[in-house]
């Protein structure tokens, strides 16, 4: 029989195209890598009876970065990344092994039908998906490659893609390749120097990577250029004519003075002496005229958004978070069109049949199906998806609050779409006082339409217009000069921020909420009440930075220009090398006149920051000059010696104090203590160290619990203990500052044992356990809480193995404890002190063993 291999783009739309294809009887069982189970059924493709496989991947299977010594900073001229610097596909997640999972599965097919998103991105995983699976497939088949193009999980859309495979367009993918080379090779380029130069002399930027973005940079001008607008806003003085009357007991109406306003208060109070030589206000014209509110065209992504942000308060990532997860449990349409205008076949009518049992919404639902839908307004078809539609009916229950939102507004502009559209009657009334024309005017509801369904669009209530007609005489009830002051705009909104991005091409559907989570995390902008954009000065700072060094740096016109260059691309119009070399060139000139002119930005920034030896607190003293060097908070906090003149790194987001004034033996800078309030987790570090490793196998970045010194008390070598229960690499090492509540944390990963709580003294031995190969660890407890017979107070002995320790250890792992005694089999063996002993490791006791196999 022959087999067919089936891949989605993530686990859950995977199960849920297996359960309709297979009509619910297929087989699942988990995958290798733990996090893709594998659907498998009989059915019949090609008039054939073949053995259906289903899997998925979790989104790009690849990612592309540099080949390794060109992510190595401190070594690499930023401006080797526009050209010299190769590029290579590595695993995406290599934790999930999807390579190694896709080739067991495929071993053995003969075809393959790919049901990634239908998209650009979609495209690209699509030929990640066969440059694994390929190599390890049958051979001798015309045909194995098939692609499935659908919108929505629903039986219908489902099935309908089945029957009308196509090919994966190989184009598409090319122009997703161009903008991830383009992406990395710029932004790192721009992102490492400005980084290293900025943070070597500010020690206030609070931003952990001063980052610089092809589509970014541009976003965050957005932001900047009306910040600047607003600075720069000066307040004018303006008068206008309020004029009152009224008609018999009816109360006084206000009008609008036809002139609207003035800046000069004496040629206003001249206007407002001449309509005061009349008493009386005569009707000049009662016009009455029938208008219409348009119903809103189909929904696509851009406008979910912009609604998203400004009326559900949702910003635009945690909005396609939740719109992708809508999508993948068949309750909305894809989440990622520009299409505004439904095909011709769209079974409306079907769609909205199944929201007549919705409380909110079934009365409007049902008059518009015994009445007749009306027909969508005719929008844009991009080509891509068909609107954003609600796909079956939903309940708040089933989508928890904010998924429940965003399927309201889903629905409701659905509704809206096939709807009448809003009528009403306007009236306007013309009036003369003295030599000065006033108006005023009111709207009548007609027809509410598709606001029924979209109340928030309703026309609003006004105060009744008097029932009058031309001639008719109304008493003046006051005439006086108001001064008023223009205001200045307000920050934009992410809905403002969106349409501007939409308007000059930077980003996509896909990417645009990206983009503005980017700016946020760098601490560029912050979000304000409103959803409004605030840029801090540091965002201030880079932009007009740019401004004065290259403005396209920061202008959308030439990101523009790039995105339609790939769009060419995927066309078929252009060629990827020719397209992606263009750009590289063009960047690469810009970065060295940008380097060149840096010290125009560095102008801006003097005024701004703080230079960094006065910024921070004095802690610990300089190996080198034996000052005290000051920590700066600030991210990314370090350590900088002004007398040297040096910065030294720190790991981040944990709290870092003096080491009881210990130095390290090799460059005599003192110890520093980091701890890390989440976990409670701490080790101390040499900031040279961490920053310049010492021995061959460490790494930058690396503690004392990773030093591999053999002598110095603070190491591996002389506080490991035993091999991680955990992961493959990590040693668990003792925490010498963690008395009375001692513990032993991995140097790799989160986990952390209690043991000996209130003990008086916890020391390493240089001995190790015949059973489990771990280092010994010496007891010395308090007398009124030991747990040894009589007056014993000391005892020596493995962590894992000992008897009398075995009550005494528990494990810690992120915010859970669990008790060191649950059963199951053993996984691996021990270590002792980080000497890399695992090949000979004994098998531990049973102990360690469930501990091990609790986490399996």
């Amino acid at each position: 029989m022959r087999s067919v291999l089936m891949v989605a783009e993530k686990p859950s739309l995977a199960q849920a195209i297996a359960k309709i294809l297979s009509k619910g009887n297929c087989t699942s069982r988990k995958g290798l890598n733990g996090a893709c189970s594998v659907h498998e059924y009989t059915g019949i493709f090609q008039g054939q009876t073949v053995h259906f496989k289903m899997t998925s991947v979790c989104g790009h299977v690849m990612s592309l970065d540099f080949i390794g010594k060109y992510n190595n900073w401190d070594k690499v001229d930023p401006a080797e990344l526009f050209s010299k610097a190769p590029t290579e596909k590595k695993e995406a997640n290599p934790k999930l092994n999807m390579v190694k999972f896709l080739q067991v599965e495929a071993r053995g097919s003969d075809c393959v039908v790919l049901w990634l998103d239908c998209d650009k991105e979609g495209e690209n995983i699509c030929f990640e998906v066969l440059d694994a699976i390929q190599p390890v497939m049958n051979k001798g088949s015309a045909r194995s490659v098939y692609r499935a193009k659908f919108s929505s999980i629903t039986d219908t859309d489902i099935w309908n893609a089945m029957n009308r495979l196509g090919e994966p367009n190989r184009n598409e993918a090319l122009s997703v390749d161009a903008r991830q080379e383009l992406d990395l090779r710029i932004g790192c380029a721009f992102t490492r120097f400005q980084t290293k130069y900025f943070q070597g002399k500010y020690g206030n930027l609070d931003s952990s990577l001063i980052s610089f973005g092809p589509c970014q940079t541009p976003t965050l001008g957005f932001c900047v250029e009306r910040h600047d607008k607003i600075q720069s806003f000066k307040p004018e003085t303006y008068w206008v004519i309020q004029a009152k009357v009224f008609k018999g007991k009816e109360s006084p109406l206000t009008l609008d003075w036809n002139r609207v306003r003035v800046f000069d208060r004496e040629v206003g109070q001249m206007f407002v002496n001449l309509a005061k030589t009349s008493r009386e206000a005569q009707v000049e014209l009662v016009s009455k005229k029938e208008k219409t509110k348009q119903r809103p065209q189909a929904l696509n992504t851009v406008e979910m958004l912009r609604v998203a942000s400004s009326a559900l308060g949702m910003g635009p990532q945690h909005t396609m978070q939740i719109a992708e997860r809508l999508y993948t449990q068949g309750y909305i349409s894809y989440p990622r069109t520009e299409t505004t205008h439904y095909p011709a076949n769209f079974d409306l009518k079907g769609t909205l049949k199944q929201q007549t049992n919705n409380p909110f919404w079934a009365e409007e639902v049902k008059a518009l199906l015994s009445t007749g839908i009306n027909q969508p307004r005719k929008g844009t078809d991009a080509g891509d998806h068909p609107p954003i539609t609600p796909m079956c009916a939903a309940t708040e229950a089933e989508l928890g609050s904010d998924g429940w939102r965003l399927y309201e507004y889903i629905t409701r502009h659905f509704i809206a779409t096939v709807s009448q559209d809003c009528k009403y009657l306007q009236t306007t009334i013309e009036f003369s006082i003295g030599t000065e024309a006033f108006s005023c005017s009111g709207r009548t509801l007609i027809s509410p339409g598709y606001t029924t369904v979209m109340p928030w669009q309703g026309i609003p209530l006004e105060e009744s217009i008097p029932v009058c007609e031309r001639g008719n005489t109304f008493s003046v009830d006051e005439i006086k000069l108001i001064e008023k002051q223009t205001s200045p705009p307000d920050y934009l909104t992410e809905a403002e921020l969106i349409t501007l991005m939409e308007k000059h091409g930077i980003g996509t559907d896909a990417s645009i909420p990206v983009h503005i989570n980017n700016i946020c995390q760098r601490n560029y902008v912050t979000v304000e009440s409103g959803r409004k954009l605030k840029p801090t000065n540091l965002g201030i700072v880079l932009v007009h930075g740019y401004y004065k060094i290259d403005a396209e740096l920061v202008l959308p016109t030439i990101r523009s220009a790039v995105e339609k260059q790939l769009n060419l691309i995927a066309q078929g119009k252009a060629n990827y090398q020719q397209v992606l070399q263009h750009a590289l060139d063009i960047f690469k000139r810009k970065f060295h006149y940008f380097v060149d002119s840096i010290t125009n930005m560095d102008e801006l920034m003097e005024v701004s920051f703080s230079p960094i030896a006065a910024t921070g607190k004095p802690l610990s003293r300089c190996g080198k000059c034996h000052r005290f060097m000051k920590y700066i908070q600030a991210k990314p906090s370090r350590l900088h010696c002004s007398h040297c003149d040096e910065t030294y790194s720190l790991p981040q987001n944990g709290a870092i104090k003096l080491y009881k004034e210990l130095r390290c033996p090799l460059d005599d800078f003192e110890l520093v203590l980091w701890t890390s309030g989440a976990r409670g987790k701490s080790y101390p570090l040499c900031p040279y160290c961490f920053s310049n490793p010492p021995f061959r196998d460490m790494k930058k970045g690396m503690g004392c619990n990773e030093c591999t010194h053999p002598s110095c008390q603070h190491s591996l070598n002389s506080l490991g203990i035993g091999q991680c229960v955990e992961c493959d690499s990590g040693v668990l090492v003792l925490d010498p500052t963690s008395g009375p509540k001692w513990r032993m944390a991995c140097n790799k990963c989160n986990v952390v044992v209690h043991f000996f709580e209130h003990a008086h003294k916890v020391q390493v031995a240089q001995e190790s356990c015949d059973v489990c190969d771990a280092s010994l660890v010496a007891v010395d407890f308090n007398k009124t809480r030991t747990p040894l017979p009589a007056s014993e107070t000391q005892h020596t002995g493995c962590v894992f193995c000992d008897p009398v320790f075995q009550d005494l250890v528990e494990l810690k792992h992120a915010t859970m404890r669990h008790s060191m005694h649950r059963g199951g089999g053993g996984r691996r063996g021990g270590r002792g002190r980080g000497r890399g002993r695992r090949g000979n490791a004994k098998k531990p006791k049973d102990k360690m063993a469930a501990l091990a196999a609790y986490f399996v």
